[in-house]
């Protein structure tokens, strides 16, 4: 399985994300924020880091990148996407994720191994996950604190939509201590935490990130 991680001026993560798929198992492919190409992947991560420098807001120059274009006709067609901090931050600048990252709510960039429950085992990023897991997933962000009104807080609530919750203290204000959310479809999730540093034994706090990698890999052989 073919799987394109974006390079964003500014991506600082995205080496650590195609490691963690080959890891997986997956073939990483590298994607320029400014062509209009896919490369005929069969699934996106968009890496952390502070895309265009963060300038506006974080995530709001990035949506307009060349490859999101593309990026967004393949998402809402069902190619699995992943989002993890500023792609998280870009997914919901996009309109393919609901609500916001803004500031975090103590005003400090917080950078932690951070414990959180896998409430929705069955997207695309997650399935390998069991549904109330508990995991430790390194945790590192200036703008991480996930806000929306109420009427899409319950929405997401009421349809499974919320994919992880932060266990323990809230560390960074995200309303009902949200630390992902997925689609409708389940194939676009946002995640804040960072898996790709929690994919083998020898680096971060374990191997509890690896399944967000070979889920997708689980979901390409279902498909």
């Amino acid at each position: 399985m073919r799987v394109g991680v974006v390079t964003f001026p500014g991506s600082l993560d995205d080496v650590d994300a195609r490691r963690a798929l080959r890891i997986a198992g997956a073939e990483p492919v590298t994607l320029w924020h400014g062509d209009h190409d896919l490369r005929g992947v069969d699934a996106v991560v968009l890496p952390g880091g502070f895309s265009y420098g963060d300038y506006l807001r974080a995530g709001a120059i990035a949506r307009f990148a060349p490859v999101m274009t593309e990026l967004v006709d393949a998402a809402r067609g069902g190619m699995p996407v992943l989002g993890i901090c500023n792609g998280f931050q870009i997914l919901c600048e996009s309109h393919l994720l609901p609500g916001a990252l803004i500031r975090n709510d103590h005003r400090k960039f917080g950078c932690l191994d951070q414990r959180i429950v896998v409430e929705n085992a069955r997207t695309a990023w997650t399935s390998d996950y069991e549904d109330g897991q508990e995991v430790t997933i390194v945790l590192k962000n200036g703008e991480g604190s996930f806000v929306a009104d109420e009427r899409t807080l319950d929405q997401l609530e009421d349809e499974g939509r919320v994919v992880a919750r932060y266990v323990g203290e809230n560390p960074n204000g995200s309303q009902r201590s949200i630390a992902g959310v997925t689609n409708e479809a389940g194939n676009v999730v946002g995640l804040m935490p960072h898996p790709e540093h929690a994919v083998e034994a020898l680096c971060g706090p374990g191997t509890d990130g690896l399944p967000f990698f070979t889920s997708v890999l689980t979901a390409a052989l279902v498909r």
